[in-house]
């Protein structure tokens, strides 16, 4: 046992540090949990077990599946013809975009439900004169509620049911909790709708214009290149690795032409205007020695300033996912311009613009970029589920012919799962399959669609669960929490394990949060008499409802840039919403299964 604890005490601080991402560190626990097989009594075969798991293979094929339904725009089309409809009353465009996203998560990822949402949210916000930072975080939220209408909605509820098939020999049925997720998503819309906006304050003010909303023009100034420029005759690339300032050419206008970065291959002339992206400093000294003009008048840039139509050239706002493979490296790094043909202006991070130097700050999951880039580099952006690019609607991407056939195939999935023909994930597999098979997801997406830290992070922590079974170490814990059983009921036990979970999935991974605490509340609910499958309810609902921290849900860190939120806004509208969950979540697996 105490071989096991001291195992999870580092998980938990490299989890809580991120010091290392956490799939990595939970396979380095896989590891560690097989290499240590006579203490924790978990071998190789059962080490890896975690890959061949139900749950594992069940939460690859949602993926895919949801990548499906994404393709094909429904989201944003039934969206935008609802928000359409709600036109002019803040009410009801807000409450059809929380409503929207908490149904739809309960049979799509809420994931990719969020990511669709965002530039439905951000375009409204601009479009009505109204703060983003009211709507995002409130989708964040509806989304996590409504994940728990079915089993497919999170991969926790996938998770929790391969643990109870294993603890209790009782998974979930597809609408296990349906009734009890039904009641948690309306106390949580009627939350949202009518209390928490009110508690967001405006952290980024209502604009229409891009350059305007990241403030750019005191960063932004056009230049003239003059005759006796020793900048002539150069090009850009050469000129600039040897200045090593911070500064871009964000356009270089020649004879009326304009051309947009990046622009490593152009030479300079005698009259080029140069748009420049730097601080005051570094664009004195740039105009001091390099013999640079200002332009004889200022002027406010707006969006049209990077608006190059021979390219399709144009400012966007792009969220960094935490699953992107270029977190933790630099723009300078990984050469973002050049390999995505694309000019970062800005970034935010946690409600602060960052403008100085960002090329040499490391990126993080959730920094919103400002980015000049091209059409070409804009459907990269948007084919990639690494990146949500913010801009107006281009319904043309979509898959809008393969609607109903999509629909037909997600229907046809949970139809089979529910009246129990076949297991969710045999059918799930099919409707991969079939999802290919009719040309809904392309073959060179299918791996692209799996966010597969996920995988890893489940594969690598169902032996640690494993672990503390059969050490004893569940026991033990659950003993020490039932000594308070003598004094008080089964139900504030139930509540108990409820707060603590919902806790402890604030600062490590939802997932892992599953996997520590369910054999616990098992143990514990057998040991007092309990029902042990209201105590898993219990663990599984509070784990899904990440509400006090941006980084306790990765919903929650993809709205956390663009509504340019600061940490303790999440504990602002999301610890009332928290605590009213716990007796009502409590209060209803009391009332439908007993404790």
């Amino acid at each position: 046992m105490l071989v096991v604890f001291g195992i999870i005490a580092v998980v938990l601080v490299l989890f809580i540090s991120e010091v290392i991402p956490i799939d990595i560190t939970a396979l380095g626990t896989m590891v560690v949990v097989i290499l240590l097989e006579d203490w924790t009594g978990v071998g190789p075969a059962d080490g890896v077990s975690g890959f061949a798991s139900t749950a594992t293979v069940t939460v690859l094929a949602m993926f895919i599946l949801s990548e499906g339904i994404r393709r094909t725009g429904v989201l944003r089309y039934v969206g935008n013809r609802i928000i359409e409809w709600a036109k002019g009353s803040f009410y009801k465009q807000y409450g059809a975009l929380i409503g929207l996203s908490g149904t739809t998560a309960g049979v799509i990822n809420n994931t990719p439900v969020v990511a669709m949402m965002i530039p439905m949210a951000v375009n409204l916000a601009r479009k009505s004169k109204i703060s983003p930072s009211k709507l995002l975080m409130p989708i964040s939220f509806a989304s996590m509620l409504g994940g728990m209408l079915t089993l497919i909605g999170t991969s926790t509820s996938i998770l929790a049911s391969d643990v109870s098939a294993r603890l209790l020999g009782h998974p979930f049925s597809m609408f296990e909790f349906t009734a009890l997720g039904a009641i948690v998503l309306v106390t949580g819309l009627v939350y949202l709708m009518f209390v928490g906006h009110r508690l967001l304050p405006e952290r980024i003010k209502p604009q229409e214009d891009l350059a305007e909303e990241f403030e750019m023009s005191g960063y932004l100034t056009q230049v003239i290149v003059a005759d006796d420029s020793p900048l002539v005759g150069y090009t850009v690339r050469q000129v600039w690795e040897q200045l090593e300032l911070d500064v871009d050419i964000v356009r270089m206008e020649r004879n009326g032409e304009a051309f947009a970065a990046p622009l490593g291959p152009k030479q300079f002339r005698p009259g080029d205007e140069l748009l420049l992206r730097a601080n005051r400093d570094t664009l004195m000294q740039l105009m001091e020695t390099q013999k640079l003009k200002p332009e004889a008048h200022s002027k406010t840039f707006t969006d049209e300033d990077f608006e190059i139509e021979r390219k399709g050239e144009a400012l966007v706002e792009i969220v960094l996912l935490s699953d992107n493979p270029i977190v933790g490296e630099t723009l300078r790094s990984i050469a973002f311009a050049q390999r995505f043909d694309a000019l970062v202006l800005a970034l935010r991070r946690k409600g602060e613009l960052l403008y100085d130097n960002i090329d040499a700050v490391p990126l993080q999951g959730g920094d919103t970029l400002l980015v000049q880039a091209s059409g070409q580099a804009l459907k990269q952006f948007e084919r990639s589920r690494s990146f949500v690019v913010i801009q107006p609607d281009e319904e043309a991407t979509f898959r809008f012919e393969k609607l109903p056939v999509a629909l037909g195939i997600i229907g046809l999935v949970v139809g089979l799962a529910a009246l129990e023909v076949v297991p969710i994930m045999v059918s799930a597999l099919g409707g991969i399959v079939a999802m290919v098979g009719t040309g809904c997801v392309k073959p060179n997406e299918v791996y692209k669609a799996v966010d597969w830290s996920v995988i890893v992070l489940l594969a690598g922590l169902i032996p640690l669960g494993m672990a503390m079974e059969r050490s004893g170490a569940a026991v033990y814990l659950a003993h020490a929490i039932t000594g308070i059983a003598d004094v008080v009921p089964p139900l504030v036990l139930l509540f108990v394990f409820y707060v603590f979970t919902s806790l402890v999935t604030q600062v490590i991974s939802n997932n892992a949060s599953v996997i520590l605490m369910l054999p616990m509340a098992v143990e514990a609910a057998e040991l007092t008499g309990a029902d042990p499958f209201s105590f898993v309810l219990a663990v599984t609902f509070a784990a899904s409802c990440a509400l006090l921290t941006p980084i306790g849900y990765q919903t929650n860190l993809m709205v956390y840039g663009p509504g340019g939120y600061r940490f303790t806004d999440f504990v602002r509208m999301g610890a009332p919403l928290q605590l009213l969950l716990a007796f009502v979540t409590c209060g209803g697996i009391w009332m439908i299964w007993g404790v």
